[in-house]
Parts: structure tokens; C-alpha cells; sequence
């Protein structure tokens, strides 16, 4: 079978996940990146085994409050210490930490100070990778939020919002948009079989709402009768996995708008409970990773400076106004349970990526996948000893299951620059990076 066979319908096709039919080339899949991002800080002596000096270690089974939600996936994952984004700092920039923690986050360069149109910051490296990736799929990269922001006016003392509300920059003066509508994400991976496919026929489908896969029901069982046991399996399980997420995806869009008073209601098309819009989202990028549309994205879970309340949780406040705690224990307490929340929607995606078949192993098996902020510290707005976890086995370059303590002051792209040698993307500098990152596998 070839790759690139899709199950097609009205206006509609399906790629398929790797299947041992379509021969050895499937088997042995292709390394996936992906970055996830969280704002504002952790609660670092919440984050960090205590007393670690610079070294390597197992990473131990009993970790603090915030990680420790992690602890299923110690030995999928490495934690690791002493990174540091200078150019998060001010620099002779005066405030702005916030600003220059989104944006520096993957270019691991200073932006220029601007709330107008003279955008400058670096290309990052998720968008260094897609270029490298450039033909091979359907999407070089795939940018995905579960909070939406602006890309103009300024939103941190004179810097930009395109700072705060962007990870990913295609050119040093072109952030990428992310998407924030599940809608439309599954419609990009799913609708329209080619840009130039007729629109009466897609309003059409639309019309009598018919499912995704209703569409390609005769394609799938003409595909399904020539497959082996575990291939019909594999087929079923992820056409299952997209019936799930286009249901809950027209759940949220049928479900009544609340919001406390005061508070705009989200979009019709967004999931009111974050948990749920977050997860929805981490399942639309598992379905583009399984049948390579991509192989490289990233995800903000929440953006720099988020206003974002979380009454699922029982916190009514903003988060960004409870990370300036000065002390407050209250507030303390409250920001811990954030980074827990968002922290157990992360452990959602290693478990999803676990469970995923993927060639002859799983997802997680060919993924690197980082989760981290830009500040460590956000009461301080510290930019040094960042939060970071490095999470997959890289396709077999990465050895997990330890934490790994840099001394402080060593730069994130140090980290960026050993991902980009695993996904065969040659890259000697980038950023302020001063060499390569060791101990994350035997070949480092």
C-alpha cells in the first residue's frame, strides 16, 4: 500500500495512520518535535528535586507537588536543570519580562523593544525544523494555542503583543498566528481533499452535517477487507479516535455559552473548560503526527500575562495577577494548583502518545517533545534555572529517565541545537548558543 493512500469522500480526505501493509518504508517512522508551552512561571521548589547539584541522576520516584503529576512517565521523560534564555532579560530594555519570555521562548534571541510594526525577534526553532521538512509533508508545522491573543498594539510595557501571544517565528519579523478553534484545525487535517475542491459540494456536506467519516465509510471497508488482524485493528481504533474527537468537538459547539459575569463567553466553536479544549487539541496534533500531515509543532496551553481564570479548579482569579503573589500564601496555593492543572493536561499527551501504535513502537517512541516557560520564577520574573522537561525517545536517540542539572547559566538553544541533530537538521549556531547539549543520550 502506498503511504500516501487517503480514504476519500465529498470534499473529504482521510490520511491513514502507518500500517504494516505499506511495507517496511512504515515501519520504521519518522522523528516527530513538538513544543508546549506554559506562561507565567512554576513554582520552582514545587518543580524541582531539591538539593540536586550539576550532574546526571535518576530521576527519582518521588518528585514535588507539580511534577509529581509526571511521575507514570519517568522513564519516558527527562527533566532537566540550569537552562537559562537570556534573552528573556531586559538587556537595557527596562520591563517587558513577559514579552520577551514568549518571545524568546524557541528563538532564543533578545527581540527588539517595539508595540508597532518593526517586529524583530529570530526565527525560532520549530520553524528551523519545518523548513527541513519543507515537501516531505502535508504541513511543514502546525501552530496551535487554547488561548487566543493579538498580534497588535502593545500588551507589555512597550512590547508587542505579537511577543506575548507567539512561540513560533517564520522569519525574524513574522510570528506564526496560533489557532485556537478546534474546528477549524480538524477541518485543515480532514476537510477539503485539495484546495481547489468545489465549494457547493462542501457546503453541501456541511449542510446535512454528516460526520467526517460517514463520507469515506465505503473507501474504509474496500480498505479494511485487504488488511491483515492488526492492520484492521490499527485502521479501527484511529478512525474511532477521529469519530471521538469531531463528537466532542460539535459537543462544544452546541453547548451553552457561560461565563461568570463580567466575562465574555468563549467562541461557540471553543470548549468552555480549558481542560477539555486542551485535551480536544493535544488529540487533533496526535492524529496529525500519526499520519504524518506533520512533524513538527507547537502548542501554548495558556499565553504570557494570561488573564485566564480557571473556575473548573476553583480559582476564580486571573492567573498572571496570582503569580505576583509577594509571599501571599493564598495566592501561593492557588498558583500551585494551576501548574498542576496544566501539568496533568500534559501527562494527557503522554499518555495518548503511549497508547498510539506508531511502526514497531508507539508515538512516544518517535516523538521529542518539550514542556516548559519561559520564566522560572514569576513573581521575579526570572529568566535563569527555567522549568523543562524533554519527553520521548527521540526515535531512539534520547535516553530518558533521568534528571539532568546543567550548570546554571547554560543556554536553552544549547538544548534546541542537539533536538535539530535528531531530526537530521544540521544547525552549528543558533541563537545564543554555545555549543551542544550533552547527557541526553549515550551518542551525546
Amino acid at each position: 500500500m502506498n503511504r500516501r493512500t487517503l480514504l476519500r469522500g465529498l470534499g473529504t480526505a482521510v490520511a491513514l495512520p502507518f500500517l504494516d501493509a505499506m511495507g517496511r518504508a512504515a515501519a520504521k517512522p519518522p522523528c516527530r518535535m513538538a513544543f508546549l508551552y506554559v506562561p507565567n512561571g512554576i513554582m520552582m521548589d514545587q518543580w524541582l528535586p531539591a538539593g540536586v547539584k550539576p550532574g546526571v541522576m535518576a530521576l527519582p520516584a518521588e518528585l514535588p507537588r507539580v511534577s509529581s503529576i509526571l511521575v507514570p512517565f519517568r522513564n519516558d521523560m527527562m527533566m532537566i536543570g540550569g537552562l537559562t534564555q537570556n534573552g528573556g532579560r531586559a538587556l537595557g530594555d527596562g520591563p517587558g519580562d513577559h514579552g520577551r519570555a514568549g518571545a524568546s521562548y524557541l528563538t532564543c534571541v533578545h527581540p527588539k523593544k517595539t508595540n508597532g510594526r518593526e517586529l524583530y525577534a529570530g526565527v525560532s526553532v520549530d520553524q528551523i525544523a519545518a523548513r527541513h521538512m519543507e515537501g516531505k509533508t502535508r504541513f511543514a508545522s502546525l501552530e496551535l494555542s487554547c488561548e487566543e491573543g493579538v498580534q497588535g498594539g502593545s500588551c507589555d510595557n512597550g512590547y508587542s503583543c505579537a511577543y506575548s501571544n507567539s512561540i513560533s517565528w517564520r522569519t525574524p519579523s513574522s510570528p506564526n498566528p496560533a489557532e485556537i478553534r478546534p474546528r477549524a484545525v480538524f477541518e485543515r487535517l480532514f476537510g477539503a481533499a485539495d484546495q481547489d475542491a468545489d465549494p457547493v459540494r462542501n457546503a453541501r456536506r456541511q449542510r446535512y452535517e454528516r460526520s467526517i467519516l460517514d463520507v469515506v465509510t465505503g473507501d474504509a471497508r474496500r480498505l479494511s477487507a485487504g488488511l491483515g488482524g492488526a492492520d484492521k485493528r490499527k485502521l479501527d481504533e484511529y478512525l474511532t479516535s477521529i469519530r471521538s474527537v469531531e463528537q466532542r468537538i460539535q459537543a462544544a459547539e452546541s453547548a451553552p455559552r457561560r461565563a461568570p459575569e463580567g466575562v465574555t463567553a468563549p467562541d461557540a466553536s471553543i470548549p468552555a473548560e480549558f481542560g477539555e479544549h486542551a485535551r480536544i487539541m493535544m488529540d487533533l496534533l496526535t492524529l496529525a503526527f500519526q499520519t504524518d500531515a506533520t512533524r513538527v509543532a507547537t502548542l501554548l496551553l495558556a499565553l504570557e500575562q494570561s488573564p485566564r481564570a480557571y473556575p473548573e479548579i476553583g480559582i476564580p482569579e486571573a492567573h498572571h495577577g496570582l503569580t505576583h503573589h509577594q509571599g501571599d500564601k493564598d495566592k501561593i496555593a492557588k498558583v500551585i494548583e494551576i501548574n498542576c492543572f496544566h501539568a496533568m493536561q500534559f501527562a494527557y499527551l503522554l499518555g495518548k502518545w503511549k497508547a498510539t501504535p506508531d511502526g514497531d513502537g508507539t508515538l512516544l517512541d518517535h516523538v521529542m517533545v518539550t514542556y516548559g516557560s519561559g520564566l522560572s520564577d514569576g513573581n521575579a520574573h526570572d529568566h535563569a534555572n527555567l522549568p523543562m522537561v524533554l519527553a520521548g525517545r527521540g526515535c531512539g536517540t534520547l535516553r530518558p529517565g533521568r534528571f539532568v542539572k546543567h550548570p546554571n547559566e547554560t543556554p536553552m538553544a544549547n538544548l534546541f541545537i542537539a533536538m535539530l541533530d535528531r531530526m537530521g537538521v544540521p544547525a552549528e549556531k543558533f541563537g545564543d548558543s554555545s555549543g551542544r547539549l550533552g547527557y541526553l543520550s549515550d551518542l551525546s
